[in-house]
């Protein structure tokens, strides 16, 4: 492993806790203790920014936001942006419109963001993860504008279906059982991982990844030094070159640590 040199977070499960909705006060101060050396600090998350408001005092140098889709500095410089085909949005519109087996989507666009119906699992992922959701609009509204993502709320058992018929040119990032973020085809977060590391003149070896989730696998099997939370799914945990303690049990820091990259 080469001298770190950046290090990319994921949120959800990583840097904040399930339990509490907050960073534990270790992780602020090791990721604090980090930038005050140098190393560069990036959040790595599929949420996009309308729903990133629970990094608290948080301190970075940008985001790889929509699982890679759309990467920026904490200045506001776009570093990578990639939007989902017109046709693949078209064809949601369609099927949510006209079709049998509609199904609730929140259209995240460059400019806003707005579901097309609510049930009770997006009431309970809104509590999961203590969002409140966007407004309702007709599936219509997206046509014409530019989509990053679609977090579509259909079961895994589902997924294959609409994924072929509606999104073939997509990539589906699942996370929880009851929804997926999709996204343009051929992006994830080690995409928006090589995007800023160009963009930062660094090489791959100089970068660190914590993670937890499925979204977390590209990343942390990309990056040499890939870190699995205690609290990671199992898959991610295999594919790790580490596995530190829950986000609850101090394991951003108590992994710095191990890494001598902090005190």
């Amino acid at each position: 492993m080469g001298k770190i040199k950046a290090v990319f977070f994921d949120i959800d499960g990583t840097l904040v806790s399930f339990k509490t909705h907050r960073i534990p006060p270790s992780t602020l101060d090791a990721v604090a203790a980090l930038r005050s050396r140098g190393i560069k600090v990036y959040i790595a998350t599929g949420r996009p920014v309308p729903f990133i408001d629970n990094l608290g005092e948080l301190e970075y140098d940008g985001m790889i936001t929509v699982t890679g889709a759309h990467c920026f500095t904490s200045g506001g410089e776009v570093i990578y942006h990639q939007s989902v085909s017109a046709e693949s949005v078209g064809r949601v519109v369609g099927h949510l419109t006209h079709g049998a087996d509609a199904y609730p989507v929140i259209f995240v666009c460059s400019d806003e963001m707005f579901i097309t119906e609510l049930n009770e699992d997006v009431n309970a992922v809104a509590r999961l993860l203590d969002i409140k959701m966007p407004p309702v609009r007709p599936a219509s509204y997206a046509r014409g504008k530019d989509v990053l993502q679609l977090i579509s709320f259909f079961k895994a058992d589902r997924e294959p279906h609409f994924m072929s018929a509606l999104m073939p040119d997509c990539t589906s990032m699942r996370w929880h059982p009851f929804f997926t973020d999709v996204i343009a085809g051929g992006v994830d977060k080690s995409v928006g991982i090589d995007k800023v590391l160009a963009y930062e003149g660094l090489s791959l070896d100089e970068a660190m990844a914590f993670g937890d989730g499925g979204n977390d696998m590209a990343m942390l099997s990309h990056v040499p030094c890939g870190i699995a939370m205690g609290n990671a799914c199992e898959e991610l945990k295999e594919v790790a070159a580490y596995v530190t303690a829950s986000v609850d049990e101090d394991g951003v820091a108590r992994a710095l640590r191990h890494f001598g990259l902090i005190n």
